[in-house]
């Protein structure tokens, strides 16, 4: 048997059993690109994003409260942004001859106050959204993209001030709006997705993330089979004159360990495996990071500062890349995927590299000549289309994928040097649906190896389980893949 042996970063090979079958495993293996695909990524464009933004921005007050102010100018306020988003996402569906489901979540949120609580009255909300189905049916899988349309001044319940919100968040519904313009093109040209795509701008993001967390509850109570949730919070790669420290290459990408519904019994098996960084929302982190490479040509770029040292070792990365923060959000900070990870689902958060903050939660001002408020000047409309282009990529893949294996485990009952896992087939599993284990170093934050097992749901790898991590997925014909699924120990 061989082993795993890495010179200057080259796997030479390793051995694996399969069906009695010996294979040679190997490196795991680019997206194969979707010219359908490249060609709707293509159609995102700087003029479309600015245009959706700039809108936004026009309606001076995005405020959640203000959605019960009677006295604003018509075209102000954060009902009339939602009447907007609606429009728009009505509008794309018509130049798709009606593939979409526009729909309106409106609820009454009642009032909170003392503590955290920013409702002084009871406030409508309105969360919109649309639906783009699939062909593959009830058990195929949904995925989805929001941002939030709210906006605020410093003082989050003043809902008169005029609060651009250019960057937070008005660039995160651009991503969610120009990914349903892409996607919604595949569908014109006769390209049709077994899975489901839905196209999100939700509200009260600002006071507490309540629009998040009544969809999410509304996408549970439904029953809902989302994947995958793709939040994007502050996208906008904020260009301020003389800023050194913005990588206008990388886009952040936060995720959850241990899942926030994990019972203790359950907590305490992932630490004990070691698998606290193999929670769903850690696997949907790790497949946006496996994806860009397909669609973003490779250049030499210095990598990120970390701890605020620059390494001086150059390295090949995607023009633009998604970069892993293993925390579910920046300190003292939220999102409105937590609200869909509080429900259960795979969610994860996408952020540009270095926020300002002097153009966040800021009343439009100038003191000490600094400039603050959240305009439209500071966004690079370029950065934003190259997010919602990694957005829609993660989408298409993740809707044309069969849904991840069932039961998976590997065995555990013999002390030896082997891992043997197996699994179920998926529940969605259209013709031609093979299976692969991927595994990686219990040090290494990206899977490293791979091995098809084909038609089957066994494979038997001359690798020992108690140095690596595993994983297995589902692989489409056309070689989309479902996220991996980490296995549980089973005695048989």
């Amino acid at each position: 048997m061989k082993r795993i042996l890495c010179v200057c970063g080259l796997l030479l090979s390793v051995a694996a059993v399969s069906g009695g079958q010996m294979e040679s495993t190997s490196p795991v293996a680019p997206l194969p690109v979707d010219p359908a695909v490249k060609l709707a990524l293509a159609g995102i464009s700087a003029e479309h994003v600015k245009a959706d933004i700039e809108k936004l921005v026009s309606f001076g007050t995005r405020n959640t409260l203000s959605s019960m102010d009677t006295e604003l100018p018509p075209e102000q306020g954060v009902s009339a942004a939602a009447d907007w988003i609606t429009s728009e996402f009505k509008e794309i569906s018509a130049e798709c001859g009606g593939c979409l489901e526009v729909k309106r979540d409106e609820f009454m949120q009642p009032t909170q106050t003392g503590g955290y609580g920013r409702v002084p009255r009871p406030t409508k909300l309105v969360n919109v959204y649309a639906i783009l189905h699939g062909t593959g049916g009830d058990k195929a899988p949904w995925v989805l993209v929001t941002g939030h349309y709210d906006s605020r001044a410093t003082d989050v319940m003043n809902d008169k001030l005029t609060s651009p919100g250019a960057n937070d968040d008005a660039s995160g519904v651009a991503v969610s709006l120009e990914s349903a313009r892409a996607l919604s093109g595949l569908s014109k040209a006769g390209v049709k997705l077994t899975g489901t795509m839905v196209f999100v701008a939700v509200a009260g993001e600002e006071q507490g993330l309540l629009g998040s967390l009544h969809l999410a509850q509304l996408a549970k109570s439904e029953g809902w089979p989302l994947g995958a949730v793709l939040n994007d919070d502050i996208v906008g790669g904020d260009t301020t004159p003389g800023e050194t420290g913005q990588d206008k290459d990388a886009v952040r990408v936060f995720s959850e360990s241990v899942p926030a519904t994990a019972t203790p019994a359950q907590q305490q098996m992932m630490l004990g495996l070691g698998a606290e960084n193999d929670s769903p929302s850690r696997e949907l982190a790790r497949q946006i990071a496996e994806l860009a490479p397909s669609y973003f040509k490779p250049v030499a770029v210095q990598p990120p500062a970390k701890n605020g040292v620059r390494s001086q070792m150059m390295r090949l990365l995607p023009g633009f890349h998604p970069v892993m923060v293993l925390r579910r959000d920046r300190y003292l900070r939220g999102g409105d995927h937590s609200s869909f990870n509080a429900e259960g689902f795979a969610a994860v958060r996408f952020t540009e590299w270095r926020e300002n903050f002097d153009h966040q939660h800021q009343t439009l001002r100038t003191e000490n000549g600094v400039e603050y408020g959240d305009l439209l000047k500071f966004v690079d409309f370029n950065y934003v289309v190259r997010v919602a282009r990694l957005n829609a990529l993660t989408l298409a893949s993740l809707a044309a994928a069969p849904s991840e294996p069932q039961n998976v485990h590997i065995l555990t009952k013999a002390l030896d040097n082997n891992s043997e896992l197996t699994w179920d087939v998926s529940a969605f599993a259209p013709a031609g649906t093979t299976y692969e284990v991927v595994w990686r170093d219990t040090d290494e934050a990206q899977w490293t190896h791979s091995q098809s097992a084909g038609a089957e749901t066994h494979l038997k790898l001359d690798v020992s389980k108690d140095n690596v991590l595993f994983g297995v997925r589902a692989v489409s014909a056309a070689g989309d893949r479902s996220l991996p699924v980490p296995p549980l120990p089973a005695r048989r």
